[in-house]
């Protein structure tokens, strides 16, 4: 079992077993995005079709993923953890300033990288959207953080106590679901705005939200 155990990885063209498989998990991945966010769509794609553009076998799909489904959640995550990414990068560079220069700034690095590429922008807002209760469940999951992320930057801006928390909440909640749904619909076409545009009427919203719950 030792000298098993202690011979060397094997390699293949010059390239570890492990790199090897790296490369074809992420050329399933961009199968994917060009079949749900640029093709048919995920309800009319197939793990056959989606091998036959990675250019690979049904066998090594099966080594990376269950199913469909989940290479859609995958491919979910990684959009958003890019967007979010942006996002923070943003606030980062704009700590100090006062929350609609950040807001600002947030939401328009968030936008450019969501609709970077049009692909993510189907995927991410139409094609996740009722495909099971799991993956709405991780589609809620999302949305939250995106809600909690903003409710810790207006405390940070306001500060509040804990009625004023409870408030934020509410508000950050619906916050999330009108930037899903504008981003949407302007990179759709059905908006005609410019970002600036659509950035201002965000931020406008966002920082009108109470700083304080209504009164009783």
């Amino acid at each position: 079992m030792t000298e098993v155990a202690n011979q060397p990885r094997r390699r293949y063209a010059g390239k570890p077993a492990a790199e090897r498989r790296a490369e074809r998990r992420e050329r399933l991945l961009e199968a994917g995005l060009q079949l749900f966010g640029g093709g048919p769509g995920f309800r009319a794609a197939s793990v056959s079709a989606l091998c036959e553009t990675a250019g690979l076998s049904t066998r090594q799909f099966y080594q990376e993923f269950h199913n469909l489904e989940e290479v859609l959640a995958v491919l979910h995550a990684r959009v958003n953890d890019l967007a979010e990414q942006a996002a923070v990068e943003a606030l980062t560079r704009t700590a100090g300033q006062d929350i609609g220069r950040r807001a600002t700034a947030a939401f328009r690095a968030y936008a450019a990288s969501v609709t970077d590429d049009p692909r993510r922008v189907r995927l991410a807002f139409v094609e996740v959207v009722g495909v099971s209760p799991g993956m709405e469940r991780r589609r809620m999951e999302r949305r939250t953080r995106w809600a909690e992320l903003i409710h810790a930057e207006l405390m940070a801006a306001g500060g509040g106590d804990e009625a004023a928390s409870r408030a934020y909440r509410v508000a950050t909640t619906a916050f999330v679901g009108a930037v899903n749904g504008l981003v949407h619909d302007w990179s759709a076409g059905y908006v005609d705005a410019t970002l600036d545009e659509i950035a201002a009427a965000l931020v406008n919203m966002l920082v009108g939200i109470p700083r304080e719950p209504p009164s009783r």
